[in-house]
């Protein structure tokens, strides 16, 4: 498929994050789907499994904040601040597309800390 495509792809399915729309979700995700969260060791097998995590999410899913993304051919990086419980989630996915759809996903998850003062020289704070 296109780069286009795959963007495409990834646009709609920061749309159907927003609207929490399960079905568009689980649509944009091929049929071999796995997604890994390599901080857990964890590996999620197939759009089913992945949906049922969506559905079952402790609490609700959590809020997306701000999103984007870059798209080069097959491969893709989403960044999203999420917010859920009141906590702010920092998270970054790594996309392998095939044939336009979401194929493959590692993601990383990261809270907010306080910036240590012994780089405070070297750093601008955001």
């Amino acid at each position: 498929m296109s780069e286009q495509v795959n963007r495409d792809t990834i646009k709609r399915y920061f749309q159907a994050v927003e609207q929490r729309d399960l079905d568009a979700m689980a649509n944009l995700m091929h049929d071999d789907y796995t997604e890994e969260y390599p901080q857990s060791g964890e590996k999620i097998r197939g759009k089913h499994n992945a949906r049922s995590i969506l559905e079952n999410y402790p609490g609700g899913l959590p809020n997306m904040i701000d999103h984007s993304y870059v798209v080069s051919g097959d491969l893709g990086v989403m960044k999203m601040t999420l917010e859920y419980g009141g906590n702010r989630v920092y998270a970054c996915e790594v996309i392998d597309f095939q044939d336009g759809k979401i194929k493959r996903a590692r993601a990383y998850f990261g809270e907010p800390f306080e910036a240590p003062e012994w780089r405070a020289q070297w750093v601008e704070r955001m």
